[in-house]
């Protein structure tokens, strides 16, 4: 009988492999940089086919908990990753875009999220977590930016501020809620009746907070995004 062979009534057999893993990194065997049994290896061990194997990998790779081992050679393996934005950011990013998250749900999650990252990124962003910061910022300063490029560069900018926050989980969450919204803000900028206007506001807006950050000021910092995120909400109809 294979290893711990519990497979619940109607289980897929490539639902035999993920639980396998799971169970194994929940309970401490498994680790991040811990390689799996080799294919063959592992479905012998579960009494599975290597196709199944094969469907759990990519399914737990999807899910940015395993990844291949590169330059692992002619044997080749797979790795225990643990990159949970990855995953984050994909799954946002298609239940936003089919309407299962309203943007204003989101929208509200975000403002969580980002007052938090905001008031961290004051607290532990460096010169070099900075300096990105004003990078994104010189960036959309750009009076002949297309509205695709300033929305790439305010999409880095808030990104950068997660990233300085020093809390993994914190960063994970809010770069993967802004990354849901870069399409919806995007056709939010098309549509807005006053493109000129609105881009100075965002500007003031973001330079306000980058000065909140610089000077360490967390709680202004933070009602600066929450106001900046709200205020942008409102002046584009399509998010409504």
């Amino acid at each position: 009988m294979p290893e711990d062979d519990a497979r619940p009534s109607g289980a897929k057999t490539w639902e035999v492999v993920v639980g396998w893993v799971e169970e194994r990194i929940l309970d401490g065997r498994l680790v991040r940089g811990s390689m799996l049994p080799a294919e063959r290896e592992l479905a012998t061990q579960l009494g599975v086919s290597r196709a199944a194997v094969r469907e759990g990998v990519r399914t737990l790779q999807a899910s940015g908990v395993l990844c291949p081992n590169v330059g692992a050679g002619a044997t080749g393996g797979t790795m225990v990753a643990g990159e949970p934005h990855v995953a984050l950011t994909r799954m946002l990013r298609m239940h936003v875009a089919l309407a299962n998250f309203p943007a204003r749900d989101v929208t509200q999650v975000r403002v969580v999220l980002e007052r938090l990252s905001t008031s961290l990124a004051c607290a532990h962003a460096d010169d070099g977590a900075r300096a990105r910061m004003r990078e994104a910022l010189n960036a959309m300063d750009d009076d002949e930016l297309t509205r695709e490029e300033f929305n790439r560069f305010d999409t880095r900018f808030h990104v950068a501020i997660a990233r300085a926050a020093g809390n993994r989980l914190a960063t994970d969450l809010t770069v993967a809620i802004r990354e849901s919204m870069r399409q919806p803000i995007m056709r939010g900028f098309d549509e807005v009746a006053d493109w000129h206007l609105l881009r100075s506001q965002l500007r003031s807006q973001h330079h306000a907070m980058m000065s909140a950050i610089d000077a360490r000021s967390a709680a202004e910092a933070a009602d600066l995004v929450e106001h900046h995120i709200w205020s942008a909400y409102e002046a584009m109809p399509r998010l409504h």
